[in-house]
């Protein structure tokens, strides 16, 4: 039987199999190679010799990875002579790059739009305006590409789509519903960039962080046409029971007048071509080869979970104990892993806290065998762009060790779990997941391990 430690380990390694996966640089390596004079981008080939210049547009968690290994395949000559390029990425995530532009579009871990995100968005335009049809547009989009990309409609201030934003992500709202929104207030989303691609060829690279990668949602669909309306995202509003102030009346007002107008779908955009190069289900089949590898038996609930986070933590540790009792067909050593992208709704309180989606998870999950100890048993949950709310943890993990150092400081799960103040409750005991910037994003990753 392994130790505590060794079950840990264990997590980790399996959860970073599942990372390594879905790296961007690798992904752009698979999807992009160059041959002489001609490009193959996923399939498609591209004459050097027929194009002016090279494009590279885009936002989102990995867009620094992506373009960085963009460069590397074009070749410091293709670069020099024909590249430009700007990506709005998180701040924490710039750094030099031969003409690729890296803009930092908003702070490490505060996933809203800014001012800055707002510059960036305007100089990605006036690029992809200023091309020609014989040019060649790249776009890379990754998770995070909404909050990095703002472009608000003239009828709408950044105030107005922040205020939006933080309403939806603390009343539970889940990424489709949050997206559908941000589209209907946007210049840029729901195909609003590539309508204004001048060039006749434009492909873009997508990792996507949605269930099912669907193009409209993933970064709110700048290349594709939006399949939602204006009477939908007023329909979530009333859903979540928007009202002023929390959500500015002049939002509610343009919605509403604009559901009533009646305008034909734009349908699909021309001259695009859109390929999702990496996705949640990539990393969970790198995770269970690596489980296998380890000598467990590997059970795995998708990629598709995207449930109340307390309640997803509940089902993992309900799981795990009947592993471990010899009450389920799965025999230990096991390990059970899950994807997605849970939610949280956060509850009103005027007390401090810290946390995010996967560190609640996992004290849910702590909390629920609290009474029968977790012994045999590790549980790690982490969101595989390293950001897990507004923390500086991807997420969290506990095993029979980190509830035996909980116990003996007398912290009890529950006033923590409460009010979302998970990161505090695991800072104290040492079960925070930290590995600062991942340059990916496909959701979050779960590893739950039972031993024999």
């Amino acid at each position: 039987m392994k130790s505590a430690a060794e079950l840990r380990q264990d997590a980790q390694t399996i959860w970073r199999a599942g990372l390594d996966a879905v790296r961007s640089e690798s992904l752009m390596r698979d999807a992009v190679q160059r041959d002489g004079d001609r490009l193959l981008i996923c399939g498609q080939p591209v004459s050097l010799a027929e194009i002016g210049r090279i494009a590279v547009v885009g936002a989102g968690k990995a867009g620094a990875g992506m373009a960085a290994a963009l460069e590397e395949i074009l070749g410091p000559d293709l670069v020099r002579d024909k590249v430009v390029g700007w990506i709005n990425v998180p701040a924490d995530c710039v750094r030099p790059l031969q003409k690729i532009h890296l803009h930092p579009a908003r702070p490490a871990g505060v996933n809203e739009p800014t001012e800055a995100g707002v510059e960036g968005a305007g100089r990605i335009l006036e690029i992809v305006e200023s091309l020609e049809p014989h040019d060649l547009c790249l776009v890379l989009l990754s998770g995070g590409g909404s909050a990095l990309l703002p472009a608000p409609i003239p009828a709408i201030s950044l105030a107005d789509k922040q205020a939006v934003t933080r309403f939806l992500m603390s009343s539970g709202a889940t990424i489709d519903e949050l997206n559908s929104v941000r589209k209907r207030l946007s210049r840029i989303k729901g195909g609003g960039l590539a309508r204004r691609i001048r060039a006749k060829r434009t492909i873009a690279l997508i990792i996507s962080d949605v269930v099912g990668d669907p193009l409209d949602v993933i970064a709110s669909g700048p290349t594709t046409a939006d399949s939602t309306t204006d009477l939908q995202a007023l329909m979530i509003l009333q859903k979540y029971k928007a009202e002023p102030p929390r959500v500015p009346q002049a939002v509610l007002d343009y919605l509403a007048e604009a559901a009533q107008s009646v305008v034909d779908s734009p349908g699909e955009l021309e001259n695009v071509s859109n390929y999702v190069i990496g996705n949640n289900q990539r990393a969970l089949d790198a995770a269970a080869e690596k489980a296998r590898s380890l000598g467990y038996a590997v059970h795995t609930l998708g990629s598709g979970n995207r449930g109340d986070a307390n309640e997803e933590g509940r089902r993992l540790a309900e799981l795990c104990l009947n592993i471990r009792d010899s009450q389920s067909p799965l025999a230990p050593p096991a390990c059970v892993l899950s994807g997605g992208e849970p939610v949280v709704q956060l509850a009103e309180t005027d007390r401090p806290r810290r946390g995010g989606r996967n560190q609640q998870l996992v004290l849910a999950a702590l909390a629920s065998l609290r009474p029968q100890g977790a012994e045999r048993i590790a549980l790690l949950s982490g969101g595989t762009d390293g950001e897990d709310g507004p923390t500086d943890a991807a997420g969290a993990f506990f095993d029979e060790e980190i509830l035996q150092t909980a116990q003996a400081q007398n912290l009890d799960p529950a006033p923590y779990l409460a009010i979302n103040d998970s990161y505090t409750f695991f800072e104290q005991c040492g079960g925070l997941l930290k590995t600062g910037p991942t340059h990916t994003n496909v959701m979050d990753l779960r590893v739950a391990l039972v031993d024999g």
